[in-house]
């Protein structure tokens, strides 16, 4: 028996980024979904049986585990395969969207709901590289995206 469903890997960092991408979850419905994220802790927010998978965290200013952790992005990416990969940033959302594209995924990219005055360095960059390029913020909508269309929370 062959399943389907969409593949769908919903990816973020930590924290606020965590929060905004799980309140998506009625959007999955229906989707082969896998989770992607920087805390082993996080896995609770799931509950049992979830496809859950741990990358290493990272900051633009150390080179190194920005390295290593699109490494890790990249390798995830290629084990499932996804059909659409959903992400609210920051990093390990950029490195899955920018690599996402190259596996012939489609992409989405979310910007945090904190942005309110600009858009996030990755929210910036991800831009180029995303089928859907979404803001939370009506002000920092612009033709050609990123749109607005509602917030998460």
């Amino acid at each position: 028996m062959t399943d389907n469903r969409p593949k769908v890997l919903a990816i973020s960092s930590g924290g606020g980024h965590w929060v905004q991408l799980l309140r998506l979850r009625p959007a999955f419905e229906g989707c082969a979904i896998s989770y992607a994220t920087v805390d082993a802790g996080y896995r609770t927010d799931l509950g049992e049986g979830a496809d859950f998978h741990v990358i290493p965290n990272s900051t633009r200013w150390s080179k190194w585990d920005l390295l290593r952790s699109a490494f890790h992005v990249v390798r995830l990416l290629v084990k499932l395969r996804p059909d659409v990969v959903v992400t609210t940033g920051a990093a390990p959302g950029f490195f899955a969207v920018r690599f996402g594209t190259w596996l012939g995924a489609r992409c989405v990219w979310i910007d945090s709901v904190a942005n309110a005055a600009e858009l996030s360095l990755s929210g910036k960059k991800a831009g180029a590289f995303v089928d859907l390029w979404l803001t939370q913020w009506p002000s920092l909508a612009r033709e050609g995206g990123p749109h607005f269309t509602g917030s998460v929370l």
